[in-house]
Formats: structure tokens, C-alpha cells, sequence
């Protein structure tokens, strides 16, 4: 179950004075909203929340983290093999004739007028 945090501005608000000197009130008031809002000088400076929110809070975040960094692995593995692609003997004399061809195509794909030049496996 995912826990729907309101925005900053929607939560309930107890100053700190009275978080100090009605603490059981604001106990009840965070498991009735969900979250209450902590002003000092009328600026939020922190939210309280349930322990199981908190956790699935950290959960979460983990789990993008994660997802993240595996999106980093991919991008640096493919960036890799297009890295070892152009190390190749071969690679310059291509790229030269890449560059002479000035976006035309040659060889047996030439003959079709249809078909255009595509950039990358991805294009």
C-alpha cells in the first residue's frame, strides 16, 4: 500500500510550542491526517508522520534509487560498446566515408528513393 502524502501546504499545522506542551494531541491528529506540519516562526521546518509511512517513504526511494542506478548500468554499458565500436581498426576509414557521403545513401539501398538515412539503432 502506497502512502499519498498531501502537499507541504495541505498538512494540518501545529506550532513547536504546542508539539512540546500537547504532545498526545498531536500524536492523535498525525494518526488521524496522516502527517502534521511543524512551524517555527509560522515557516515549516519539519513534518511528522506515522513509522509505517516513514518506512514506506524509505522504501520507495530505495526502489527508485535502485531503479536508477540499473538505468546508469545500461547507458554506460551501451555507451561502452559504441566506445569499443569506434576503437575498432576499421572505424575511421568509416566514419570518413560517413562524412563523404553528406547524408546520402549508397550501395544496394541507394536505388530506393523512399528510404531516408536513419541515426541509431534507436532512431
Amino acid at each position: 500500500m502506497t502512502a499519498e502524502l498531501r502537499q507541504l501546504d495541505q498538512l494540518p499545522r501545529q506550532n513547536a510550542t504546542q508539539v512540546k506542551n500537547r504532545w498526545g494531541e498531536v500524536v492523535r491528529l498525525v494518526r488521524q491526517s496522516g502527517s502534521v506540519a511543524i512551524t517555527n516562526h509560522a515557516q515549516v521546518e519539519m513534518v511528522l508522520l506515522p513509522a509505517a509511512t516513514y518506512e514506506q517513504v524509505a522504501q520507495q526511494l530505495q526502489a527508485l534509487k535502485v531503479q536508477r542506478q540499473s538505468q546508469l548500468d545500461e547507458l554506460a554499458q551501451r555507451f561502452e560498446q559504441r566506445l569499443a565500436a569506434l576503437q575498432q581498426p576499421e572505424a575511421p576509414a568509416q566514419v570518413d566515408a560517413l562524412f563523404a557521403a553528406r547524408g546520402r545513401l549508397s550501395g544496394p539501398a541507394a536505388g530506393k528513393a523512399a528510404r531516408r538515412p536513419k541515426a541509431g539503432a534507436s532512431f
